[in-house]
């Protein structure tokens, strides 16, 4: 190898997951939540929005049993947190990804006060496709948005959505609610590539 090579971390694998704690103090919500997750004993780096091309979506199950105790993992986190009984809150991530595999998707995250599981959602999904158009060169409208299918089509590719949202009233006794909703990249490879 020589100085003009680098080194590539590139995901194979993708999870989403969930989770809702309660506690009186709002990191130890966050760490509950974390918990009902799968993804607590983990060192989470939280990264921006790009699913990778080749990069398969697999079932939490299967996720949780690759990550390890103390690893550090990649994901991309929506949190948000509530100390007020009765609030709603919503924490979702979106996914728009490619039917063609080796082109690129796009994950979002959107929090939000007031806003029921599926409001949450289907925003998420809205964004992550509009933000995968946007990097194409399009407006979201110009894209073919078939909102029943929840299918992006542009340039002739077809993108599908689907996202990921943990919603929960505020703790009626006050306690801190804390939702988190997360893409966790299970499998991270490490490639290089020449100058």
């Amino acid at each position: 190898m020589d100085a003009g090579d680098y080194g590539l971390m590139i995901p194979g694998k993708v999870f989403l997951t969930k989770g809702v704690g309660v506690a009186r103090r709002k990191l130890t919500s966050f760490e509950f939540a974390l918990r009902e997750a799968g993804i607590e004993r983990c060192n989470l780096v939280r990264v921006s929005s790009i699913f990778p091309p080749y990069c398969e979506l697999i079932e939490r199950e299967e996720g949780v049993s690759l990550i390890h105790s103390g690893a550090i993992t990649f994901c991309v986190v929506a949190e948000i947190a509530t100390d007020e009984p009765g609030r709603l809150i919503a924490s979702s991530i979106g996914l728009a990804r490619p039917n063609d595999g080796s082109r690129y998707g796009y994950l979002s995250e959107h929090e939000a006060f007031g806003q029921t599981a599926e409001e949450a959602g289907a925003l998420a999904e809205d964004l992550a496709a509009g933000m995968l158009a946007s990097t194409l060169g399009l407006e979201f409208e110009e894209a073919g948005w078939d909102e029943r299918r929840r299918q992006l089509e542009i340039e002739g590719q077809r993108y599908q959505t689907v996202n990921m949202t943990a919603a929960a009233a505020g703790d009626p006794e006050g306690r801190w609610t804390t939702a988190v909703a997360a893409a966790v990249f299970a499998a991270v490879f490490a490639a290089f590539r020449g100058s």
